[in-house]
């Protein structure tokens, strides 16, 4: 199986205790261990086992890796309740098990074959939008567990808060899931997952969940539903607002992909003359700082007129000789958009007569989320900006001023994905959905008839 990463003995024993916490197993109790890879888990167990005086119960290990297969085999040859089956969890699964505990292939959409993410999308519920195998491997796993069954899995905690994970939490819901337990991100060495472990059984019983965080401090939640469960596990009160940020905004949106912005984005001070009634001054995430835009004197160059249209190739004049230079139309003829755009073409299409409006900038990556206002609506966003363009232009200190303020920092804090370090990563979905105060979302045009929307 594709995406194999050793699991830390500790963590193993941590799993193996969270997975024989209500008891030891029967000896003839069945364990599936999914993408055994090394064997970890079986060592695992076998360690808890053996510490405690117990037989070892009867554990099939299931791996689609020949090289792996063959290393489980002839290792566990002589241990007659260990079952080593050659085989795809994913595509051929039978049977009824009552302990499953694994740590899933860390593989996204993109380490899949097109083949591949057809098949999967027929045969799992959770292969939704860009789903991963880990989605996958949940659902798999819930398919074989029996009805008292209890299940140890480690992943990337995304699947609590991403969009494509929406029918993974749904699926969640339906079950008692024990206990979410935050793991450093340092957990795998060199690779930064956020770790999660989830202990989850089809046992009768507690309906809140056990939370434990990174800091070591235990709360309880309530999980319900395919909405984000991000702002119940971090204590945060789910709120009914009748208006939102998409009520008073024309567009929330991500800057603008070029696809090749050593191409497109050039200083000022060597724009050529001929280039200048194509240019205009443009930032990128880290030239927004202290509440201020930072133009650090680089200007973008659009082959589009103002209202957004690509302007024919036999009208670019000097743009076109710029952009024919060899090496630049090579580069530019690199990217997978030429496929099914003119090869000077920006990858995304720029919406000009929206972004050249008065708006508000927030990097999309940040350790607090603040706002930083375009008044003259003179800038271009580049794509590691989030653009925010106001109905109303004259009230964008108003809406700057909410934005920036401890109430709308609290909402994205409990709202917004994790990057790396504990950074916050702002999306457009999320965005949209941040509550405005009423007196403040109809002093910035929305309607009062707004239909009430539920943070999520």
């Amino acid at each position: 199986m594709k995406g194999y990463v050793a699991t830390p003995a500790w963590v193993v024993d941590l799993m193996v205790a969270k997975l024989f916490a209500d008891g030891p197993p029967a000896p003839e109790a069945r364990i599936l261990d999914p993408g055994s890879g090394r064997g970890a888990f079986i060592d695992g167990i076998t360690r808890w086992c053996v510490a405690r005086g117990l037989s070892l119960p009867r554990i099939t290990a299931v791996e689609s890796d020949p090289r792996h297969a063959a290393y489980l085999r002839t290792r566990y040859a002589a241990v007659p309740a260990i079952e080593i089956q050659e085989r795809d969890f994913l595509t051929s699964m039978v049977g009824q098990y009552d302990y499953i505990i694994g740590n899933p292939p860390y593989v996204g959409l993109a380490g899949l074959s097109e083949a591949e993410r057809s098949q999967y999308r027929t045969a799992f519920h959770t292969a939704q939008g860009r789903f991963d195998l880990s989605s996958l491997f949940f659902e798999q796993s819930l398919r074989v567990l029996g009805p008292l069954g209890r299940m140890v899995f480690i992943t990337p905690e995304k699947f609590l808060y991403v969009q494509s994970a929406a029918p993974l939490r749904s699926l969640l819901s339906e079950m008692r899931v024990e206990e979410l337990h935050f793991l450093s991100e340092s957990t795998f060495e060199k690779l930064v997952t956020y770790p999660i472990i989830t202990t989850l059984s089809r046992m009768e019983g507690r309906q809140t969940t056990r939370v434990i965080t990174r800091q070591g401090e235990t709360t309880l939640a309530t999980l319900r539903g395919s909405r984000s469960w991000l702002p119940s596990v971090q204590g945060f009160a789910t709120q009914g607002s009748s208006h939102t940020l998409s009520d008073v905004a024309m567009r929330i949106s991500c800057g603008v992909a070029t696809g090749a912005d050593g191409v497109f984005v050039v200083p000022a001070a060597d724009l050529d003359s001929h280039l200048r009634c194509f240019a205009y001054p443009t930032i990128a995430g880290r030239d927004l700082s202290g509440g201020e835009i930072s133009l650090r004197k680089n200007v973008m160059l659009l082959p589009y007129t103002r209202e957004g249209d690509l302007i024919p190739e036999s009208d670019l004049e000097a743009l076109g000789q710029y952009l024919g230079c060899p090496w630049r139309r090579k580069k530019l003829l690199s990217r997978t958009c030429v496929r099914k755009k003119p090869w000077y073409a920006f990858h995304e299409t720029p919406p000009l007569a929206d972004l050249l409006r008065p708006k508000l900038l927030c990097k999309d990556i940040c350790a607090e989320p603040f706002f930083v206002a375009d008044r003259s609506g003179a800038v271009i966003p580049r794509h590691s900006v989030y653009y925010i363009v106001p109905q109303e232009p004259a009230q964008i200190n108003a809406l700057a001023d909410y934005l920036n303020s401890p109430a709308a920092a609290t909402w994205l804090r409990a709202h917004c994905q994790r990057a790396a370090n504990g950074f916050l990563r702002l999306q457009s979905h999320t965005l949209k959905q941040l509550p405005l105060p009423a007196d403040l979302a109809i002093e910035l045009g929305a309607s009062p008839l707004t239909t009430t929307r539920w943070a999520a």
